[in-house]
């Protein structure tokens, strides 16, 4: 089952330290999750003025249970205290939405995580 997975920031002065401080585990736990093929996609959300205030992740786990257990609770921005909010919602990823990934700039076809 495929789900999106929206963690918002929190809005206190600290939030940007908190998310830099374990920022780089993060990212090396999201190639872990590519290759795994649980993550399908990710990005960061960001405010009108382009700064990061949270991050989405199309994922696939059998269950939220399992989304949870395997990933969630061990989530660096989870542990570290970053998203203050988080929500999880059933979803159905277009096939064509994945083939659209060479038309951006991906040749190769898969999610780039550097941005987040």
């Amino acid at each position: 089952m495929q789900f999106l997975v929206i963690g918002y920031d929190g809005e206190d002065a600290g939030a940007p330290e908190r998310r830099m401080a374990v920022r780089e585990k993060h990212l090396a736990d999201s190639q872990r999750m590519y290759a795994s093929g649980k993550w399908q996609d990710s990005g960061a959300l960001l405010d009108d003025a382009g700064m990061m205030i949270g991050s989405f992740i199309v994922c696939d786990y059998a269950s939220r249970e399992e989304l949870e257990s395997e990933w969630l609770h061990r989530e660096p921005y989870v542990t570290g205290g970053v998203w203050t909010r988080i929500e999880i919602h059933p979803v159905l990823i277009s096939p064509r939405a994945c083939s659209n990934r060479s038309q951006l700039g991906w040749p190769d076809g898969k999610a780039r995580t550097s941005h987040l």
